[in-house]
């Protein structure tokens, strides 16, 4: 009786690896084709910018230059949040989703600065950012 019962463990044991090794999958194919779309979107805007440059294209005002760059940024830290991904044995880095955040509350800062109070709150999002990146730094080199 009791060998029957490791024998079940023992097969359902198994059978969460392979349901979890499946999914790992899924996840990297899926995590492979946002890389690849973000990579297309950041060449997009580096044909912007191009254009840009030699005044092909006229932006209709410096903030949308700005919004645009700052776009450009948040692709480029999603794509190394993803390329990190990899490297650390699929594992995403908390300090790379607070690089994330902090890039997209300034986006937001200079997008939409038209109310003081909205204005106001996102920075106090950004002094939150900031102190959960110090705190965890802080933590990470006591470690080592």
């Amino acid at each position: 009786m009791e060998a029957r019962k490791e024998k079940e463990k023992k097969q359902v044991k198994k059978q969460h690896l392979l349901l979890a090794a499946m999914l790992q999958q899924i996840l990297n194919v899926s995590l492979i084709l946002l890389a690849i779309t973000l990579s297309v979107l950041l060449c997009k805007e580096i044909i912007y910018f191009i254009a840009y440059a030699v005044e092909l294209q006229q932006a209709s005002n410096n903030y949308e230059l700005l919004e645009r760059i700052l776009v450009f940024f948040l692709y480029f830290e999603f794509i190394a949040l993803i390329v990190k991904y990899f490297q650390e044995s699929y594992h995403f880095p908390l300090r790379y989703f607070l690089y994330i955040g902090i890039t997209a509350m300034v986006r937001l800062i200079i997008v939409y600065h038209d109310n003081p109070l909205h204005t106001l709150l996102y920075t106090c999002a950004i002094l939150v950012l900031v102190l959960s990146y110090y705190i965890i730094s802080a933590a990470a080199s006591r470690k080592h």
